[in-house]
């Protein structure tokens, strides 16, 4: 599997003669030459200048490697696919979907990408997704669009781009097991169902209400350029769609029937109780259909009024078996030659039928009438009003030229103009509002004190709108200025994602920094130096493993990152599996979850906070105490032969917490993927949650979402981490938070929205108004009582557990809106700790 990322740029592709085994790609407005290094199964994205393109000379913009064979040019924009399996980062595109399966183009017209994008929960349906200008940040327009097989296995999306109006689209969209048609006119902001016929083919009323029962279409276009798809539109009649469907509850193969609609999709007439292949001439002026059959046929149907009426003309003799129609090029072509054979066992037969003898004149100025462009009644289309020539259905003239529309009139931006920025959805009020795995305060991460980002107002304006003032100032993104922030998340990286490196080579590390430690006794600083675009190169002399550090500091803080570098077997993936949380002065057990898990021998490298010695074994796990309360850090790499992996995690110390399982209702299984950025995020918001709902300071508050299914989290109360000496708060002061905690919980208080229309209640696991377990010594004697209830006695569900109460409890801390541990330790894998009752069952195990 692969992820693809767009790039902007203006490029021609040019194959390099054989035997090289590389593509070249050079731009046409600079002199910079893209290529793709290849390897037996994979290949390097490089690029250089092309008056100067040497070894020395190329730079390579991603770590890792790509697909050889995903190189895709389309209009302005590059698309690459690269190998995820190095740093994710590094992919441009943004999107909410943490865990894609499958992507594809679907169109770049307008500068917008399109793309079908198959999820984790997905089989034979897509989501439909539409950039920005730029093709990085994506917002979906619909989901669960049907998706088939074409005769060569390539992947068919039933989405149709209406030719000739701006913004129109048709979807089949999987509602449940019902596949239904929809159509928007705004790409894709908007969405409803086709209102079928009044009437069917013989005058009778057809009783189909919306939206119980509709039209649906089926919208495959032919991948033989000899022959008709099921549905059909022209740039030279904008108005005039005819396709193949059904009238009812769903779309269906059986009683397929052909319909026409001549005011771009509102209304729609049976022509056909047949499937019949329709051919536009004279710019829609003359539509001609030959019936779908595998039998020979003699006649063909000519409608001069946009399908209203039709009449039947011979055009052979002997009955033709039909292979294929095809009309002469050109706007003003009257000529069509139909193709086939007379038998099975005859050559093939071609007769070219020529329509100009109907038309003994050109049309005048009088014959045509103004049409405008609607959407139910709505003259207003992609901010615009657009109002076209058509001829009027009784004059039977040729048209000859396509004129377009005959006048455009930008409309007054409304906020139907506006779609949902990046980040947000779409509330049932019509509001955008930011989804929940989207925090609308944070910063571009290219954002530097001095300069301005464009601070989202929740609305973006929808690629190609034409409309004008109204609310276009109120709706735009407002340029702000970057506030001065400590540096933060500072990050670094060899250029080719490994950690290994060979002595007496150049070694190219990626960072943004402002001084570099390369760990054998050589420091570089840099002044005023955001970042470099071809890296820092280095020579390391000697054999070791290095640990290379980097400080970025401004007036308000500073940021350092560290990288052990190895300078000298397939492991894939090494996941660090530690408790969130433990006891001061209590053993921790951590330990190297690898995969797969039997690779050969195995060298394990242990790192402890800042200590720069570390500590090597030959066991995957690791026992140590921590003597000190706080946030502590453990890295660990595993060499296995040339490839060498490492994860770090932190953990938190502290001389007493509690902990409480969690449980949610059950409609959040539907939506849990299980993968960790999901369970980091949900993760987040149930804290959020449980402050608004207790005013506890989130200091006070860690909550980590566990593996598995069914979705469950452990909470963990914490003391105050500022607290010291004799401000420090006694263990009662954890029992009153726990109290309040449970008491919230019990009464079904905390609650979150995951989505529009999807509301999740948090439980706790096991309703007690007792708090848990605290196995502080002070307290063993009380944990002891209620283990020997449950064994001898058997009544321990009836059993009150209280904690000792000093008579005035300290207040709680005010609210606070500091992310306190969470951000820090989400991803960890979840393991029973010492703080757990002892009645819980363990937590599940780690992620691999």
């Amino acid at each position: 599997m692969t992820a693809c990322s767009p790039f902007l740029s203006d490029l021609i592709y040019v194959p390099i003669a054989k035997p090289a085994t590389d593509w070249i790609v050079l731009e046409q407005w600079s002199a910079r030459a893209h290529a793709a290094a290849e390897r037996p199964f994979n290949a390097q994205y490089i690029t250089c200048r092309m008056q100067n393109c040497t070894e020395a000379t190329r730079s390579k913009p991603f770590p890792g490697y790509i697909d050889p064979d995903s190189l895709i040019v389309q209009d302005d924009y590059v698309f690459q696919c690269l190998f995820p399996s190095h740093s994710k980062s590094f992919f441009p595109m943004q999107n909410p979907t943490p865990k894609s399966l499958d992507m594809h183009v679907i169109s770049t017209d307008e500068n917008q990408v399109f793309a079908a994008v198959q999820e984790w929960n997905q089989n034979d349906t897509y989501n439909l997704y539409i950039s920005d200008t730029r093709g990085v940040y994506f917002t979906l327009a619909l989901e669960n669009i049907k998706s088939s097989r074409g005769l060569e296995g390539n992947v068919m999306i039933d989405l149709y781009e209406v030719a000739g109006i701006k913004g129109m689209f048709l979807a089949n969209k999987k509602i449940d097991s019902q596949v239904k048609t929809f159509i928007t006119y705004n790409k894709g902001r908007d969405w409803r169902l086709l209102q079928a016929p009044d009437t069917d083919l013989r005058g009778n009323p057809v009783h189909c209400l919306l939206p119980y029962c509709s039209l649906h279409l089926h919208l495959k276009v032919s991948e033989n350029p000899y022959t008709s798809g099921n549905i059909a539109s022209r740039d030279t009649a904008p108005s005039i769609i005819v396709a193949s469907g059904n009238i009812g509850t769903e779309l269906s193969d059986n009683d397929i029937s052909m319909f026409v609609s001549s005011d771009a999709g509102n209304t729609w007439r049976q022509i056909f109780e047949e499937e019949h292949s329709v051919l536009y001439l004279d710019q829609g002026g003359v539509l001609v259909a030959m019936k779908h059959t595998s039998l020979p046929i003699r006649h063909l149907w000519l409608s001069f009024d946009e399908g209203r009426s039709w009449s039947k003309y011979s055009f052979t003799s002997t009955p033709l078996f039909v292979d294929g129609v095809l009309g002469e090029p050109g706007e003003e072509t009257l000529i069509m030659t139909v193709f086939g054979h007379f038998s099975h066992r005859s050559e093939w037969q071609l007769v070219k039928v020529d329509y100009k003898s109907i038309f003994d004149r050109r049309c005048a100025e009088e014959d045509y009438r103004p049409w405008q462009l609607h959407s139910q009644g709505e003259a207003c289309i992609m901010g615009a009003k657009r109002i076209y020539r058509k001829r009027k259905s009784e004059k039977k003239c040729m048209q000859g030229k396509y004129a377009g529309a005959m006048a455009s009139e930008p409309c007054v931006c409304t906020e139907a103009d506006f779609d949902c920025d990046y980040g947000y959805e779409r509330h049932t009020n019509g509001q955008c509002l930011p989804a929940f795995w989207y925090n609308p305060s944070s910063l571009s991460k290219d954002c530097s004190f001095g300069q301005s980002y464009l601070n989202s107002t929740g609305y973006r304006k929808v690629v190609s709108n034409n409309c004008t003032d109204g609310v276009r100032e109120q709706y735009t993104a407002k340029p702000q200025q970057c506030p001065g922030k400590a540096p933060h998340g500072l990050r670094i990286i060899t250029s080719d994602g490994k950690l290994t490196a060979e002595q007496g080579h150049n070694v190219t590390l990626m960072v943004q920094l402002e001084e570099v430690d390369f760990g054998d006794g050589i420091a570089v600083s840099y002044a005023n130096l955001s970042s470099t675009e071809d890296g820092i190169k280095h020579v390391y002399q000697n054999v070791g493993i290095f640990r290379v550090t980097v400080q970025v500091e401004n007036s308000l803080g500073l940021d350092s990152a560290v990288l052990y570098l190895h300078v000298t077997c397939p492991l894939e993936h090494v996941h660090l599996s530690l408790p969130f949380v433990t006891t001061k002065n209590k053993e921790v057990n951590a330990t190297a979850v690898l995969w797969p898990s039997q690779v050969g021998t195995l060298t394990y490298i242990w790192w402890f906070g800042n200590n720069t010695e570390p500590l090597v074994t030959l066991e995957g796990s690791i026992t140590f105490t921590f003597s000190v309360e706080g946030m502590n850090t453990i890295t660990v790499q595993v060499s296995a032969g040339n490839t060498i992996l490492q994860d770090t995690k932190t953990i938190a110390v502290y001389e007493r917490f509690q902990s409480l399982r969690l449980s949610f209702s059950p409609n959040l299984d539907e939506y849990n993927p299980d993968i960790p950025e999901w369970r980091r995020d949900v993760s987040r918001v149930i804290k959020r949650a449980l402050v608004e709902a207790t005013s506890i300071s989130s200091k006070h508050i860690l909550v980590a979402v566990l593996p598995g299914l069914p979705t469950s989290a452990e909470l963990f109360v914490l003391p105050c981490q500022e607290a010291t000496g004799e401000n420090k708060r006694p263990a009662e002061d954890l029992d009153q938070i726990s109290e309040i905690l449970i008491h919230k919980l019990n009464q079904n208080l905390v609650q979150f929205e995951l989505k529009p229309g999807v509301r999740v209640l948090v439980h706790a696991a096991h309703l007690s108004a007792v708090p848990l377990v605290d196995l502080t010594p002070s307290h063993s004697g009380s944990a002891m009582l209620m283990l020997l209830s449950v064994v001898f006695v058997g009544l321990a569900v009836f059993v009150i557990y209280k904690f000792k109460r000093y008579d005035l409890p300290l207040p709680l801390p005010p609210l606070s809106t500091d992310s306190g541990l969470t951000s820090m330790t989400l991803e960890q894998p979840s393991h029973e700790s010492p703080m757990f009752s002892s009645s819980r069952p363990p937590s599940p195990g780690p992620d691999v």
